[in-house]
């Protein structure tokens, strides 16, 4: 059983049953889906900012999940193909975008969430994770711990953890569609300013992939009616 953490924002709603969708109609193996959501919580630019790190605490610090941002991803291949990665030696394996300045410096255009798109080092580097849940490094991630963190972006550039500790994952596994990264051979697309779901991003470089993944899930929803 892979278990799929999945960050969840009621306002994006649409884009987190669209992703699972996607894993759903190309899985080989069986998923235990959870979202991952604090409400009210204002210290990033939307529900699961923080939330995604509470993952190993869920599983116990056992074990192993994957984490995904998901309401502004696709998966266009096996999950399952994913999860082979794993290795126990790194506490997170991730892929790890260059340094960029993003082409958008606002993002969410044209919807409540609209706030500024801030460069940093490691930027997006957390919106895909493997996670070693069982390894000591994520101990401090508890609701406590979690508490003392003033902002999100504190803990997404991962520099909590020695750099030896994080592995790589190919880049086609996190691509940025929307800053420039090619659609084609794209395992996991990612619409980092908005997802096409959104007016103003519904003609974004791979969005046409999103609306067939989402007419895919209106089809077989019907199929089940």
């Amino acid at each position: 059983m892979i278990h799929l953490a999945c960050g969840y924002d009621p306002r994006e709603h649409i884009g987190f049953e669209v992703f699972m969708s996607s894993v759903r109609r190309r899985s080989s193996a069986a998923v235990n889906f959870s979202g991952c959501c604090f409400d009210n919580d204002d210290r990033g630019t939307n529900a699961f900012s923080l939330a995604r790190f509470l993952v190993p605490h869920q599983q116990g610090f056992a074990g192993r999940a994957i984490f995904c941002d998901a309401v502004d991803q696709i998966m266009l291949a096996d999950v399952a193909e994913l999860d082979s990665l794993f290795d126990i030696r790194y506490a997170v394996q991730v892929v790890k975008h260059p340094a960029y300045k993003t082409r958008h410096p606002m993002k969410y255009l044209g919807t409540d969430m609209r706030c500024p798109n801030v460069d940093y080092p490691r930027k997006n580097w957390a919106s895909v994770m493997l996670i070693n849940c069982a390894h000591p490094a994520w101990l401090w991630a508890t609701p406590e711990g979690l508490s003392k963190v003033r902002s999100a972006r504190s803990v997404l550039d991962l520099r909590w953890l020695p750099d030896e500790a994080i592995g790589a994952l190919p880049d086609e596994w996190n691509r940025l569609v929307d800053e420039g990264q090619p659609v084609e051979g794209a395992k996991i697309l990612h619409h980092t300013a908005g997802s096409p779901m959104f007016e103003h991003y519904s003609n974004a470089p791979g969005a046409d992939l999103w609306h067939l993944e989402r007419k895919a899930m209106l089809h077989d929803q019907d199929q089940h009616v």
